[in-house]
């Protein structure tokens, strides 16, 4: 059986609707496209097509194998483009993962952009801040800042380290003591973020060496902007990456605490999965977030702000 023309008559049948129109437009007969997906769910072991006098629809597992489809089938076009040496445009469905907050921010210009360049695309764009497998999940690209992991099966391209920050408002300033060392931290009210690997233990190292404290957690929340709008409020000293600060320390809505102390960078990544290393849309796109992002995020510094 021919895979490909199967995976082919398969996703224009859901395209379409029907065999009929299917057929017409692969330029084949209807006989013709009703075997070769017939020969698919034989092959399978699934039923992949509701069968009607009216229409045709995918069954749950259809869908699901259809959404595959068009990504396997894109890339082979590209990989055919690519080895004819004709000119190479990313097609077909292109999913994306990113966190919230990053993506309310920063990746909605950049998004845009791309989609102008590359118009046969199709974006798929997820925003969540929870940990993300892309092979599990089926995204073709992932954005997170973190830690990136380690596995043979994901490859990761760091895009910029990102300096994290201790900040607090001068409302909550005002009616407790300003700490001068990381220890004091323990009996001041923190709002911290919930994906942290450390938990509520917060990292620092400074002149006199490395210090983990097991902050006092008045709020705990996964995303950065609620921790930010209530350290504006006063409710305590939060930690935050400073791209999400930055704005609110010009205003002096927040000012800098302990500036000589830092936790670790982390770092804005890509990740995708091993497969995908030569997809041209993950190629591109992983080249536009660097030319954007590395610059944009190199210039935040502390002293800028």
């Amino acid at each position: 059986m021919d895979k490909f023309a199967s995976l082919r008559a398969f996703t224009q049948v859901v395209e379409f609707g029907g065999f009929a129109a299917a057929a017409r437009a692969m330029g084949l007969s209807r006989s013709a496209v009703n075997k070769l997906v017939i020969n698919l769910e034989n092959d399978l072991g699934v039923q992949l097509l509701h069968r009607s006098t009216r229409r045709v629809n995918p069954t749950a597992t259809g869908m699901a194998f259809y959404e595959r489809c068009l990504n396997i089938l894109a890339d082979l076009e590209e990989a055919e483009i690519a080895v004819s040496q004709l000119q190479v445009e990313p097609k077909g469905i292109f999913r994306v993962n990113a966190p919230m907050s990053f993506g309310t921010m920063y990746l909605t210009p950049i998004l845009s952009q791309f989609m102008l360049n590359y118009p046969a695309l199709r974006v798929q764009l997820t925003l969540e801040d929870r940990l993300i497998d892309p092979i599990a999940e089926g995204y073709d690209l992932v954005i997170r800042i973190a830690h990136p992991p380690k596995s043979e099966s994901l490859i990761v391209q760091n895009i910029a380290p990102i300096r994290r920050i201790l900040c607090a408002s001068p409302a909550y300033l005002d009616t407790h003591s300003i700490p001068s060392h990381p220890s004091e931290l323990r009996e001041h009210s923190c709002l911290h973020y919930g994906y942290l690997a450390s938990g509520n233990q917060w990292q620092l190292m400074g002149p006199d060496g490395e210090h983990t404290i097991l902050i006092k957690s008045l709020l705990c929340s996964n995303n950065g902007e609620v921790l930010r709008e209530a350290a504006i409020q006063g409710l305590g000293i939060t930690l935050l990456p400073i791209f999400m600060i930055d704005f609110a320390l010009q205003k002096q809505q927040l000012v800098i605490i302990l500036p000589d102390y830092y936790p670790p960078d982390i770092d804005i990544c890509v990740i995708y999965p091993a497969q995908r290393h030569l997809s041209i849309k993950v190629r591109l796109f992983s080249e536009i977030l660097q030319n954007h992002l590395g610059q944009l995020f190199t210039k935040l510094t502390p002293q800028s702000c």
